[in-house]
């Protein structure tokens, strides 16, 4: 399993929110360059950016910014926030970025989605962000009648190949992931399953590695690593 260190750009900050939440974020870096080379000296395999104020704007606003971590980076990036066009996703798939995490269009554009499957193929992760189990949109801000696992059984029918599965009500909270709807998302669908959500300390990352899931393949972790709860290394000795 793979650590994923989160970086979430807003106002070209590195910044953590709680609980999706815009006006609860806390700046941990002014130059988010410079910390994603910091996880990459750490030892981190991969990374996971998002752009904050692209996914509340519906529109890629820091994705010069991301592409310099990209092309700064030796190991890979993952990027969400603000992708909603099929231009969009050209745009990314020319550039230095490994995989584009669509989000809120997966859920309100089916065409989009297809088309998306065609163009990016094993380069593009749905993101599931889940509040009570019900799939949220336009950066957690709206929730959906669709449920996180149904609409997980549908991305796989339609070939998506990766999910990045959030529950917002742990998210930045150091509250410990949601194990019970990771698990049951892990188990209904045979495709790979990116966690996120509510990582505290060592002993979460224990937990979900004990369920022995093997389309788990890795875990995204914020606060915990910028507040110093653990170390990348310590991480990996437990995932790796």
């Amino acid at each position: 399993m793979i650590l994923l260190p989160a970086i979430d750009i807003q106002n070209g900050q590195c910044v953590r929110l709680r609980r999706g939440d815009f006006a609860e974020a806390t700046i941990f870096s002014t130059d988010p360059v410079a910390r994603a080379k910091m996880w990459e000296q750490e030892g981190a395999e991969g990374l996971h950016v998002v752009d904050l104020d692209g996914a509340r704007l519906g529109r890629m606003v820091n994705l010069a910014l991301i592409e310099e971590i990209g092309e700064t980076l030796n190991i890979p990036v993952e990027y969400g926030g603000g992708v909603r066009t099929l231009d969009d996703l050209r745009m990314i798939h020319e550039g230095p970025i490994s995989r584009v995490v669509l989000g809120t269009s997966a859920v309100t554009d089916q065409a989009l989605l297809l088309e998306a499957v065609k163009l990016m193929g094993e380069q593009l992760v749905i993101s599931v962000d889940a509040e009570r189990g019900m799939v949220t949109t336009h950066g957690w801000q709206e929730k959906s009648s669709v449920s996180a696992v149904r609409f997980a059984e549908y991305l796989q029918g339609e070939g998506v190949r990766h999910i990045l599965y959030t529950d917002i009500d742990r998210d930045g909270m150091m509250m410990g992931m949601n194990l019970e709807s990771t698990r049951e998302l892990a188990e209904t669908v045979d495709i790979d399953i990116i966690a996120s959500g509510g990582i505290s300390n060592l002993d979460d990352l224990v937990r979900l590695k004990a369920l022995d899931l093997p389309n788990i393949s890795s875990v995204i972790v914020g606060r915990a690593l910028y507040e110093g709860r653990f170390t990348v290394a310590e991480a990996r000795a437990i995932l790796d």
